[in-house]
């Protein structure tokens, strides 16, 4: 288990027994406990969007990224579904800031992410069902735009919009590399228990 597995000490409070707003408030003023609560609801998520992007440097990327957050805590302004979405937007900049890095370095190629589907969707759901490692695994082999709409929509729970803004495309771009994400994967899953065709178009 890395250190970024190891939830701090201490009883917080979990995100769904306590209000998101003062969570943020007591976060801003240092209150470990509160910022514990924020990072055990979303660090699993992040960890599983960040190896499947860049396995060998997740754990360093999604500290940097947690230390960004609390570094610009007082600079947040929206509820819980906003917040996920800076989260990740940060953490996608960590990422490529670190490729950039590894590319100067002249170090081995790493894959890239995609983006998410739709509730009722055959593909999600065995997705979801499936252990986090498998789960990276199958999405890593996707071409990297689809892998990454697929990450950000199903592993990370951002909606269409959100997954938009941080990769820095239109809504329905994010949609079509969803889809095709979830195409490929319902090929590789069970092709006998789901029927490509039935992949919820967006």
């Amino acid at each position: 288990m890395s250190n970024s597995d190891i939830v701090p000490p201490g009883d917080p409070c979990p995100l769904t027994a306590c209000d998101f707003a003062d969570a943020i408030d007591a976060a801003r003023q240092g209150d470990e406990r509160a910022l514990t609560a924020l990072w055990r609801e979303l660090q699993p998520a992040l960890l599983r969007y960040l190896r499947a992007a860049e396995p060998g440097a997740a754990e360093d990327i999604a500290s940097d990224t947690w230390l960004e957050v609390t570094g610009r805590l007082d600079r947040f302004q929206g509820d819980e579904r906003a917040f996920r979405g800076w989260l990740f937007t940060i953490a996608r900049h960590r990422l490529i800031d670190a490729r950039r890095r590894a590319a100067r370095h002249r170090t081995a190629p790493v894959a890239w992410i995609p983006e998410r589907p739709g509730l009722d969707d055959p593909a999600a759901d065995v997705l979801a069902d499936l252990s986090t490692e498998e789960s990276v695994r199958l999405v890593s082999q996707l071409p990297r735009e689809q892998a990454e709409a697929v990450l950000l929509r199903v592993l990370a729970g951002l909606g269409t919009e959100q997954v938009a803004r941080i990769m820095n495309k239109q809504p329905g771009n994010v949609r079509v590399l969803s889809h095709r994400g979830l195409r490929n994967l319902a090929r590789r899953l069970a092709p006998a228990d789901i029927d490509v065709s039935e992949v919820a178009a967006f």
